[in-house]
């Protein structure tokens, strides 16, 4: 049965996620608003889909109103990465807290369904594992992380409050790891910083012993989760943990990306940033048991693909020596 079409908004549409998400709406075939300041997201990441007549992309900053007729919302819009978020940690904060009043109220002028793309960083550095959604953290209010922990906390926070006061329909999820194709280059993320180093046959870079453990979950899955969270009867709320619950430890994913790689990388060691968690897994029962969602994708696989797409990236930017290119592309 073919899916009754909407019109979505998707703040941060034009991120990682973002355009992924947006992909995958157009291709249900519902019209599709992205909205993005471009702090992050990358008009490369959606260029390919201006040519969709159910399309539409508008430079906008969620910390000011947004007044459009919509259906549904996706609210993605924040930066989502250390280096960029501790850039201006005062507008982190705001993108999360003001952002979210403003996604929020134009859910309630419009009856429109609402989803928040919240964080495992609520959990902080967790004292619990893995860590189930009735967790309630173990985060450091005024270290230099607070900005994106506490901020996404704050709109949870909203979320239910509204839900409790104004009788939104809304979405919550708490997102860990992702990786995939159309990550920032220089986010700082593991994934990403691992690929961009080996393909250069730079040191990798290693923060504390390496046996710190990380879940990573392939862009596609999470997004079907998305989709099947946005699905869900309106008794279903969240928070939801969406993620991949095998736990793989920072030191085997830099062999790993080496050996996909070919690289003549050297793993060189630096030490911890603060409040950084030396664990991070979900528990995804709920996902399973409500949404019937779990992650498919193996590492090896996804990382093939990400490492394709970095491939590709680099060396269009002259930044990936030919032969070295060839090589990859060859794996």
């Amino acid at each position: 049965m073919r899916t009754v079409a909407k019109r979505v908004l998707v703040t941060g549409g034009a991120g990682f996620l973002g355009s992924h998400l947006c992909e995958r709406l157009i291709a249900q075939g519902h019209d599709v608003l992205c909205v993005d300041n471009y702090f992050t997201g990358r008009k490369a990441n959606i260029a390919h889909l201006l040519q969709e007549p159910n399309f539409e992309a508008m430079r906008h900053d969620v910390t000011h109103p947004l007044f459009v007729e919509v259906d549904e919302i996706y609210n993605l819009a924040c930066p989502a990465s250390p280096i960029h978020y501790q850039f201006d940690p005062v507008q982190t904060t705001k993108t999360s807290v003001i952002g979210a009043i403003n996604m929020l109220g134009l859910a309630k002028r419009v009856k429109a369904k609402i989803f928040q793309a919240s964080t495992s960083e609520v959990y902080g550095d967790p004292v619990m594992h893995p860590q189930p959604e009735s967790y309630r953290g173990n985060v450091n209010p005024i270290g230099p992380r607070a900005c994106y922990d506490e901020g996404k906390r704050c709109a949870e926070t909203l979320f239910f409050d509204y839900y409790r006061q104004h009788h939104l329909r809304i979405r919550v999820v708490r997102i860990f790891n992702t990786y995939g194709p159309r990550m920032h280059p220089n986010d700082g993320r593991v994934v990403s910083n691992f690929i961009v180093q080996a393909l250069r046959n730079e040191p990798i870079t290693l923060y504390g012993s390496g046996n710190q453990t990380r879940a990573f979950c392939y862009v596609d899955d999470l997004i079907e989760g998305f989709l099947r969270m946005m699905a869900a009867p309106d008794d279903i709320t969240g928070p939801m943990n969406l993620g991949n619950p095998v736990e793989t430890s920072v030191a085997e994913l830099a062999k790993l990306v080496v050996e996909l790689t070919g690289s003549r990388s050297k793993i060189v060691y630096r030490p911890l940033p603060i409040d950084d968690p030396t664990q991070r897994c979900p528990d995804i029962s709920q996902a399973k048991a409500i949404l019937e969602w779990e992650p498919r994708m193996a590492l090896r696989t996804g990382l093939q693909r990400t490492i394709r797409y970095f491939d590709t990236l680099l060396t269009e930017r002259g930044e990936m020596p030919a032969n070295d290119a060839e090589a990859v592309a060859a794996e």
